[in-house]
């Protein structure tokens, strides 16, 4: 009838700009998607140290403050170990950075090593590692610290009266729920000097 409107080509008019509408949202998820997993990957690399392959100052950071609220939430055992490098400025100075980022490889391969899955490694900086222990005492802690100054005094590169290496000084400290990274970190870095200093010769 004339000038009645045509409602099935109404109601398809109305729904085209539908499917292109569509498949946009649906390219802009890809497009999120993608995002998103590219930016986990950039976080990831983010906390890792580029030479070392362990978690950097960030990455080991971010893993502590996690652990301080398990061992504050269910009491859990746990300690950190703060490791310095004895004597590693002197193998920059007379034998170059490469040997020293070698031996820091060494180091840091050695201590991976010597600690269980569960445990973690990581790098504050320079020639300076931290040590995550889970379910030990604070004795255990302070035993276990001393083994892996010796894990590291025995990396070492080339052999005979060539060989590189350096001594480590390990000061451990228990965790509790009520530090924050900061605080412990400090706590296990002054373990780590008055360590230094007991075993400086005289």
């Amino acid at each position: 009838m004339a000038g009645r409107p045509n409602t099935a080509r109404a109601a398809s008019e109305a729904s085209a700009p539908t499917a292109p509408l569509l498949a946009e949202i649906e390219r802009l998820k890809r497009d999120l998607s993608r995002a998103e997993r590219r930016i986990a990957e950039l976080e990831a690399r983010a906390d890792v140290d580029p030479l070392l392959d362990i978690l950097n100052r960030r990455g080991f950071e971010r893993e502590l403050a996690r652990s301080l609220g398990y061992v504050g939430r269910y009491r859990a055992a746990a300690a950190l170990v703060y490791i310095d490098l004895d004597g590693f400025k002197g193998v920059n100075d007379r034998h170059g950075h490469a040997a020293g980022d070698r031996l820091l490889k060494l180091a840091a391969q050695a201590l991976v090593r010597h600690v269980r899955s569960s445990d973690v490694v990581g790098r504050l900086g320079g020639d300076e590692f931290t040590v995550l222990l889970w379910n030990l005492t604070a004795e255990q802690a302070e035993a276990k610290g001393r083994e892996l100054e010796a894990v590291v005094a025995a990396a070492g590169l080339g052999e005979g009266a060539s060989r590189l290496s350096v001594g480590a000084s390990a000061g451990s400290v228990p965790l509790r729920g009520d530090l924050s990274p900061a605080q412990a970190i400090e706590a296990a870095d002054v373990a780590m000097y008055a360590r230094k200093k007991q075993r400086r010769p005289g």
